[in-house]
């Protein structure tokens, strides 16, 4: 809930100011539970915790990743679970989150697309996971540089009202305080959606999953572009309403000897010819059911170094792939 929203479940004799603390103490100081809100009068807080609930997910598995990364299988409400990934680092700490349960978009080389799609999540599933995982690990905006990236499970922008509503919650000041600089949603280029996210007052940085240099190409593997062409989405993102200290990011899951050739890269520079943009590159993370191969390292590089002659290319390094952690990897695997 926003705080409009949580303003109409307090009793009606309530000052005004009730909710703000409610408001806060849930996504600001991260409380567990409704009746540790010590702000609150003890009658309030036995009212609340009678008639609301917290709606926090729970942990069903947690897997531990010999560099660091930490897998969680978050349970909801009804039961499904989704997967939610921190990946700590010297300087900074990720959390990926997801925005569905499942994915319906089919892409082949992801273990995720296997799952289907079971729904989508609510506001408060997806900022839920980021409370969870935030007080688990003790993660404070304030003190350490702290990202967010809804790269996990679903395809964010066919659940774009719920996406929207997280990121009001995550960035509001009062609320958990992030910087929109520090949430990013990746899409499989969903363009409608991609125009209707650009009119939006509040948003994330946008990440597009590329993955291929050629029509047929990203057809065979993102069965999606059938419907939403390659060249129409490159069109959408040279229309995206960038902001002034902002750059699109394009995704490219390298599979080896179908995508990751010279050619393919000097294309993927014609492609990108003219938009204020960088390029991730992620050697395929491998699991079972998918019919592709990891390309080597001299491979990963070469196509790299063609790219950055252009425009700014890094090579994503691989998290928790002993723990089924990696990009492209969530399918609630046991470790």
């Amino acid at each position: 809930m926003e705080l409009s929203e949580l303003r109409q479940i307090l009793p009606p004799d309530q000052p005004a100011f009730r909710a703000a603390q409610v408001y806060r103490a849930i996504y600001n100081q991260k409380v567990g539970d409704l009746v540790q809100i010590s702000t609150l009068p003890a009658k309030l807080r036995a009212q609340l915790a009678a008639n609301a609930e917290l709606g926090l997910p729970v942990a069903d598995q947690i897997y531990n990743s010999v560099d660091g990364t930490r897998r969680y299988l978050l349970k909801l409400q009804d039961g499904r679970t989704v997967e939610t990934v921190l990946m700590p680092e010297e300087d900074r700490d990720t959390v990926c989150i997801s925005s569905q349960v499942g994915c319906p978009v089919d892409c082949k080389f992801c273990m995720t697309a296997l799952m289907g799609l079971e729904r989508s999540l609510t506001a408060g599933e997806i900022v839920g996971q980021v409370l969870y995982v935030a007080r688990d690990n003790g993660l404070l905006v304030s003190n350490k540089r702290f990202n967010i990236v809804m790269m996990g499970m679903g395809e964010p922008l066919l659940n774009l009202p719920n996406v929207l509503k997280a990121t009001r919650i995550l960035t509001d000041p009062e609320a958990v305080g992030m910087s929109e600089r520090r949430i990013t949603v990746s899409t499989s280029g969903i363009i409608p959606k991609i125009e209707e996210l650009g009119k939006a007052e509040v948003r994330p940085k946008l990440a597009i999953s590329l993955n291929a240099s050629t029509e047929e190409q990203r057809q065979e593997l993102m069965p999606i572009t059938r419907k939403w062409h390659l060249s129409d989405l490159m069109e959408a993102c040279r229309a995206y309403p960038l902001r002034t200290w902002e750059q699109l990011t394009f995704e490219y899951v390298l599979l080896k000897d179908v995508n990751d050739t010279d050619a393919d890269a000097r294309r993927v520079v014609r492609l990108l010819a003219n938009i204020n943009c960088k390029v991730n590159l992620i050697a395929l993370n491998p699991g079972p059911g998918i019919p592709f191969e990891t390309p080597l390292p001299e491979r990963v590089a070469s196509f790299q170094e063609i790219v950055r002659r252009a425009m700014p290319c890094f090579i994503r390094r691989p998290r928790g792939l002993d723990i089924y952690a990696a990009c492209g990897q969530l399918k609630r695997n046991l470790a």
